[in-house]
């Protein structure tokens, strides 16, 4: 999903809501992410003054279609006119991003532009991405459920020093993974990376 073009002046969301519906299609070690994913982009929307509403309401939803089976998704993906390229085609699993956030807009009433392309960024990435769609983006990999390795670690102290560096290096930790188990890697991850890289060695101040 390229862009929304809607929003609306609430963001708000019924949580209670959200979480019955994601109870009864996804594995409890599943919400313990969702809910730590949720609270660790709470703090860093605080940490970089942004709208910490916002940020929960990201949080909370950005796996909604995580257990959605592949050809689901990619019926999704071909009705709302979502790019299906061909790694995405090999690995449906990818589209759940962007499904993920038709489904917010459809079943939760989520309209606020910003929030759905944070949802929709929180794999793959998306060169040029906002403070939003980082903060998900970083939260989706950093928050404490996923392990305390050293290198983890590191990762969760950049994400508090400097996004633009933080989404980088966490690009590259995904890179590595994805190259050590013989992965399919899709481009919009290298060019997420890319960006990134570019923007924090520059010193941009729109990089956050």
């Amino acid at each position: 999903m390229s862009s929304f073009n809607h929003s609306l002046e609430s963001h708000t969301i019924d949580r209670d809501r959200v979480l019955t519906w994601l109870r009864s299609r996804v594995p409890q070690s599943r919400i313990a992410h969702i809910l730590g994913v949720e609270q660790m982009a709470i703090e860093l929307a605080c940490h970089y003054q942004v709208d910490r509403q916002k940020a929960a309401a990201a949080g909370l939803l950005h796996d909604l279609a995580k257990y959605f089976k592949p050809q689901l998704l990619l019926e999704i993906a071909r009705t709302e006119g979502i790019d299906i390229d061909p790694v995405s085609a090999a690995t449906p699993h990818l589209l759940h991003a962007d499904v993920s956030a038709i489904v917010a807009r459809d079943t939760f009433g989520v309209n606020d532009a910003e929030i759905l392309s944070a949802i929709a960024n929180h794999t793959l990435g998306r060169p040029g991405m906002d403070k939003l769609s980082c903060i998900v983006f970083l939260a989706d990999t950093l928050e404490p459920g996923r392990g305390n390795t050293p290198e983890l670690e590191s990762l969760r102290q950049v994400s508090y020093q400097n996004l633009a560096k933080a989404v980088w290096l966490t690009c590259d930790y995904s890179l590595k993974f994805l190259l050590d188990t013989h992965c399919l890697i899709h481009p919009r991850t290298i060019a997420t990376r890319n960006c990134f890289l570019q923007a924090a060695k520059e010193k941009q101040p729109s990089t956050l």
